[in-house]
């Protein structure tokens, strides 16, 4: 009976915590029609949380205690909960869905659904698993969250090794800030490159779009009908809305590079923008192991080092852990694990080179 009040309980808590997440979610999200559908999975998951609650009564009281309007145990939502609330509140449920489907929160495939406020539908049909994946793994968050940490595990792993082999603690720091320059620059420089080719290649499909649609409108007209009545539209009301939008020739590029290339012509990237920030997580992350050497005592200053950077290692894993659905205590130590590794192997070919090894 303990168990099976227990299983009861903590379903009955996971209904009140997705109702509470939703209402958080509805606040956040700027769409009226995305809002109004978070409000309703919200008011679902409360009818129910209404229909364990009465269970619960049964458990403790009896069949006659279910209608009873009170004593329904005390609700909280989790840290965990609490926490992906607050960062989709400050930059936007869309934002962060993958640390939003970790916790279960339904509803997310509506960012990729036909919109009915007068906006383009997503893109054609062979392209919605790709459009799925880059929201679920390329996340600026995410993104960052892993810059900060290269920084922090290459450079604490450099600074044990150049200790390792017994160096001086002011040559330990200077090859420390060479470790984060040069790290931050080919980070921020490999990033460019790659944004702007990838920009490069978006505003040469565009180009080509543009040029077809000026040599044969009523093809690419048929065309986007076509991925219109994949999508439910009835292909005949297709047609009549892509040969009315083929006379106005920008919004048809527009509607075009979104449905059939997945591009949006207003947001290709910035190889800059890009740059900078790769440049600054990696810089954040590298900065951590180096700061005791600016303000600890001499004798303390390795070991204030590794110790500080196993503590924001334990912060990046349990971040990360927000985007895997696991326990943030598992991803801390997991971090800890691995980079306590990393950093004892390069300790000790640090202090084998020092005592020798090498000529």
């Amino acid at each position: 009976m303990l168990g099976a009040m227990s299983s009861t309980h903590e379903r009955w808590h996971e209904e009140r915590q997705a109702a509470w997440v939703y209402r958080a979610i509805a606040s956040a999200e700027p769409d009226k029609t995305r809002s109004q559908l978070f409000l309703d999975l919200a008011r679902a998951a409360d009818e129910q949380a209404d229909i364990l609650a009465g269970d619960l009564r049964v458990e403790r009281g009896g069949e006659a205690a279910r209608t009873a309007s009170s004593d329904e145990p005390p609700f909280r939502p989790e840290l965990r909960a609490r926490v992906v609330a607050a960062i989709a509140r400050t930059v936007g449920p869309r934002r962060v869905q993958p640390m939003l489907a970790a916790i279960k929160v339904r509803g997310l495939s509506s960012y990729g659904a036909p919109a009915v406020d007068g906006h383009v539908m997503p893109v054609a049909v062979h392209d919605i698993g790709a459009r799925h994946r880059r929201a679920g793994g390329g996340g600026t968050l995410r993104a960052a969250v892993f810059g900060i940490n290269d920084g922090l595990v290459s450079n604490a792993c450099l600074v044990l090794g150049v200790a390792g082999a017994e160096a001086e603690p002011r040559t330990i720091l200077m090859t420390g800030v060479a470790g984060l320059l040069a790290g931050a620059f080919s980070m921020a420089a490999g990033e460019y490159i790659s944004m702007r080719s990838q920009r490069e290649l978006f505003e040469h499909q565009i180009a080509e779009e543009r040029s077809e649609l000026e040599r044969y409108p009523e093809a690419e007209a048929e065309e986007l009908a076509l991925i219109y009545a994949a999508r439910g539209v009835p292909i005949d009301d297709a047609r009549v809305l892509t040969s009315r939008m083929v006379r106005d020739k920008e919004r048809m590029l527009d509607t075009l590079a979104r449905e059939e290339l997945g591009l949006n012509p207003d947001d290709l990237g910035s190889p800059w923008g890009a740059a900078g920030s790769s440049f600054a997580a990696f810089a954040v992350g590298a900065v951590v192991p180096l700061a005791p050497f600016f303000w600890c005592p001499i004798d303390a200053r390795l070991a204030c080092s590794a110790a500080l950077a196993g503590i924001a290692l334990f912060a990046v894993g349990a971040v990360l852990a927000l985007f895997s659905g696991r326990s943030a205590w598992f991803g801390g130590l997991r971090m800890c694990a691995i980079g306590a590794s990393a950093g004892i192997a390069t300790w000790g070919i640090g202090r084998w080179i020092g005592v020798g090894a090498l000529p």
